[in-house]
């Protein structure tokens, strides 16, 4: 038997790897002389980095960056073959590097992840993939575009202080000083948000709550991105307000786009390209996926349902091993997956089925194979 493992994390608990690593275990308890491999997934957030290193053979970087309150931190980044880079914007600017006393999205900046894109530069990367969940910051991409020599001015001629509220005093944009290196080099900015950049479903009235922003602060940061986009537009040709996507991570999705001309793409499906997975699932008989939570908005580009569906086109079965089957999770029948498995298997709090997690997996992946066998008695 040929399984190929291609998970997602378990958030919180396990990694895609370490999923991975447990459901192995669960087979091998049944079939010992299994062929299994295991194909870490992610869709762009907290985890994107380990599991295309570990995925793809690659290596990681450490560097020292700008943290979203302007300390400085250790962030961690990796090389893939081929030239590729592959950033977290979490690691640098992400929301648990801020203490929830210190969290206010006027002054949080993006710098620390504009400077992992000058450290992908400097290896000389030919492309980066840029996950961009989890932020602590609402400031446009501001603070990263000013990283990569971007000089955003009052009307006094004064650089911009850190943070969204400074976007306020935007009155000038000058690229004299931008990286001429980002010329050459294919930025894929991974997002599984659609958010546009302001209004009611964007970045500040969506997330701000979340990073410290009071209902006023709310509504004065959606004031300061809609005047960044519109000094954007005005002097540099490009309309970012209603792209999809513009207001992940703070506005830090559209900001990317006006300043390094990158692509904001769906998290999984780049992910699955990346690890050539198409490649890989021709030689196997069954593939195993899985996600912390399956429900309705798995159907919304999450990784089972991105494996689903490319299994469905090779005609391969597909069974989900998840933390958690929740309302509207039978919806994935019709993206690909022919069974869904929660590992949870007595009454427990989620504390304790965190826990737990490892050896919970590891059951149900047996339990998964031994139903597996006796079909095999049973045909």
């Amino acid at each position: 038997m040929k399984v190929l493992v291609a998970t997602d994390s378990f958030k919180g608990s396990l990694s895609s790897l370490h999923v991975g690593e447990a459901i192995e275990e669960g087979i091998k308890r049944v079939y010992q002389e299994a062929n299994v491999r295991i194909i870490p997934i992610a869709d762009g957030g907290e985890g994107t980095v380990e599991a295309l290193v570990a995925a793809c053979g690659g290596r990681f970087i450490r560097k020292r960056v700008t943290s979203p309150l302007g300390e400085e931190i250790e962030a961690t980044m990796g090389m893939l073959p081929g030239n590729t880079a592959v950033i977290e914007m979490a690691a640098a600017s992400g929301l648990p590097l801020v203490p929830a006393e210190k969290r206010n999205p006027l002054i949080t900046t993006t710098r620390g992840t504009g400077e992992l894109i000058l450290e992908a530069l400097n290896q000389q990367a030919e492309t980066i993939l840029l996950g961009i969940g989890g932020s602590a910051t609402n400031d446009g991409g501001a603070g990263a575009a000013q990283a990569l020599g971007v000089k955003l001015l009052d009307k006094e001629g004064n650089d911009l202080p850190p943070g969204g509220s400074s976007l306020a005093k935007l009155a000038k944009i000058d690229l004299s000083n931008l990286d001429p290196r980002l010329k050459n080099i294919k930025i894929r900015v991974i997002c599984d948000v659609d958010n546009p950049l302001c209004g009611s479903n964007g970045a500040s009235a969506v997330y701000g709550p979340q990073k410290g922003a009071t209902p006023e602060m709310v509504k004065f940061l959606d004031q300061c991105l809609a005047h960044y986009a519109k000094v954007i537009k005005e002097q540099l040709n490009i309309d970012i307000m209603n792209i999809p996507g513009a207001g992940a991570a703070g506005g830090l999705g559209g900001g990317l786009v006006a300043f390094t001309g990158a692509e904001l793409k769906s998290g999984t499906e780049v992910i699955l390209d990346t690890v050539g997975f198409d490649d890989f699932i021709k030689d196997y008989d069954l593939v195993i996926t899985g996600e912390g939570k399956i429900d309705w908005q798995s159907a919304f580009g999450k990784v089972p349902m991105g494996v689903g569906v490319r299994a469905k086109k090779h005609g391969k079965p597909v069974i989900a091993i998840v933390g958690s089957v929740d309302e509207g999770a039978e919806a994935m029948y019709e993206h690909g997956l022919n069974a869904l498995v929660p590992i949870v298997n007595k009454p427990m709090s989620l504390s304790e089925a965190m826990e737990k997690a490892y050896e919970l997996t590891v059951r149900s992946a047996e339990m998964v194979f031994r139903l597996l066998q006796t079909g095999k008695f049973l045909a």
